[in-house]
């Protein structure tokens, strides 16, 4: 039986990595699935994005929580949501953030570096990061996690893969994604005693 010291899981990020990667098997192999797959991706991302944020505009509970600022924003900022239009300035900046976090996914290697940007990716819908004004409850990351996953998953299978590569990536895909909403999941709760 491995010792785990479970106080460590919620102050050292590298550790919490390494034993919920380890838990799922997510490993070298994985990674490099992941990474295999950023050719036959990448020129996918655009559509990819446009679902997700049409899915997003369907519902206020999600569409709200683009209406505060931005972080990085400059531009003009709507007044209320009707003005939040799917091809407001402000939508297209947060799109663009999307398209990086698909891209970084598949391309950028799993370092400590990397770690913290995943960690980020959690940290900044809560007020603990970027705008005092911005708060999504997880229910809503929750519902958007799984949005990405079966869109990355409906994504995979289409693209004819090898059989092979295409299990590989999509079982690659999915601990990757758990372990993405680990680290959003992290800054809504306190860490357990």
């Amino acid at each position: 039986m491995t010792h785990i010291d479970e106080p460590r899981l919620e102050s050292d990020l590298g550790y919490r990595f390494q034993y919920v990667a380890g838990f799922m098997r997510f490993g070298p192999d994985d990674i490099a699935a992941v990474h295999g797959a950023a050719a036959h991706l990448a020129p996918l991302v655009p559509g990819l994005v446009d679902a997700v944020y049409l899915k997003l505009y369907q519902q206020d509970a999600t569409w709200r929580h683009f209406l505060p600022r931005q972080s990085g924003y400059e531009g003009g900022v709507p007044l209320t949501l009707e003005q939040l239009t799917p091809d407001h300035p402000q939508i297209a900046f947060r799109k663009q953030h999307l398209g990086r976090y698909l891209v970084n996914l598949v391309t950028k290697p799993y370092d400590g570096k990397m770690l913290e940007y995943l960690d980020m990716v959690g940290k900044i819908h809560t007020p603990q990061a970027g705008s005092r004004d911005i708060n999504v409850p997880l229910v809503q990351m929750n519902a958007l996690m799984g949005f990405v996953a079966d869109a990355l998953t409906a994504t995979i299978l289409g693209l004819g893969l090898p059989r092979d590569t295409e299990i590989k990536t999509l079982r690659a895909f999915g601990k990757l994604l758990w372990i993405q909403n680990d680290l959003i999941a992290r800054h809504y709760s306190p860490p357990s005693r």
